[in-house]
């Protein structure tokens, strides 16, 4: 893990006179192009499916909210991407209509939304036959570590590529390990979610077993953390279970779109993967009930005893047992 240097030297490379461009720019997206913002980068251009969105940080930041990708893309040398998924990838760049490829030669795109390596790959190609280049700048952090440039960034692209541009990623990240060539470090993206994805329905599954024997929830927490159940998602998601707060971070429905790709990644290496699968299973029918925008630690709703999700299972299954 490279932890965030201070290279006076590396400022050359990616000068603040390079105008940057936002596409996507919900919670995450709105709040890295602030603190680059703060950092006197020039923040230019704007785009969201969200209009008004993008108007409202056009304004707060002095950038053009742009109408059409391709108008990004004329607007900025340098475009971040921070879509929802290979859908919305395809869209932005492979639309034969309005695309941000058009006039591309010279740019470069960030491109840090969790997508699947094949999307990042033939996303990459596409840019080098319009002469521009692709970075995938996979995260690993929370809103709060966009606005502050303290992300975890998970780095995929050509040596030179990520070298020249080291300066910017170094001034939105806190730690910042480049993993390879585009496509790698979605590989371990993916496969940082499906733990994590596994970890927080174990935790759900072992809080709500709790309740339903009548101990103190609290303590069972404490044990937890001195114990070989402690892990990262106990600090982050148990206070947020018990006390049914599940205001979305990062939601059930992007976990079951990423325990998917994890999915996809072991069936083409013919590996079986049960844990993942039925992880997978219990963020899908969070979306099935129609509280797939509940943040992950909104499982818990599927296996706390009386909870929206064992209450509608029951109904569905006939006879309380």
């Amino acid at each position: 893990m490279t932890k965030k240097p201070a290279q006076k030297k590396a400022a050359k490379s990616t000068a603040p006179k390079a105008r940057i461009g936002f596409v996507g720019v919900g919670r995450m997206g709105a709040n890295m192009a602030r603190h680059l913002n703060d950092l006197k980068y020039k923040v230019t251009a704007v785009y969201d499916v969200n209009e008004a969105a993008a108007d409202d940080l056009a304004k707060e930041l002095g950038a053009t909210a742009c109408k059409k990708l391709a108008d990004v893309t004329a607007h900025a040398d340098i475009i971040f991407t921070v879509v929802t998924n290979d859908d919305a990838m395809k869209r932005i760049f492979l639309d034969k209509g309005d695309s941000l490829l058009k006039g591309a030669e010279g740019r470069t795109f960030i491109n840090c939304a969790t997508l699947s390596p094949g999307i990042q790959q033939k996303v990459a190609k596409a840019a080098a036959d319009k002469k521009a280049t692709c970075i995938e700048a996979c995260m690993a952090s929370s809103i709060s570590h966009a606005r502050t440039g303290k992300l975890y960034l998970m780095i995929g692209a050509d040596d030179a590529v990520f070298k020249k541009h080291k300066k910017l990623l170094e001034d939105i990240s806190l730690n910042l390990r480049h993993i390879g060539a585009i496509g790698k470090a979605a590989e371990v993206k993916a496969l940082v979610n499906m733990v994590m994805n596994i970890n927080t329905a174990g935790l759900a599954e072992g809080l709500g077993l709790a309740q339903s024997l009548g101990h103190d929830l609290k303590m069972i927490c404490e044990v937890f953390s001195q114990t070989g159940a402690n892990s990262r998602v106990l600090e982050t998601d148990a206070d947020d279970m018990i006390a049914r707060e599940h205001d979305c971070w990062f939601s059930a429905e992007h976990a079951a779109k990423d325990s998917g790709i994890a999915a996809g990644l072991a069936k083409a290496q013919k590996l079986s993967l049960p844990l993942n699968d039925a992880a997978k299973a219990q963020y899908d029918r969070m979306v099935d009930l129609h509280i797939g925008g509940l943040d992950k630690s909104g499982i818990a709703e599927l296996t706390f005893p009386g909870r929206t999700g064992t209450e509608k299972k029951k109904k569905k299954g006939g006879k309380k047992k």
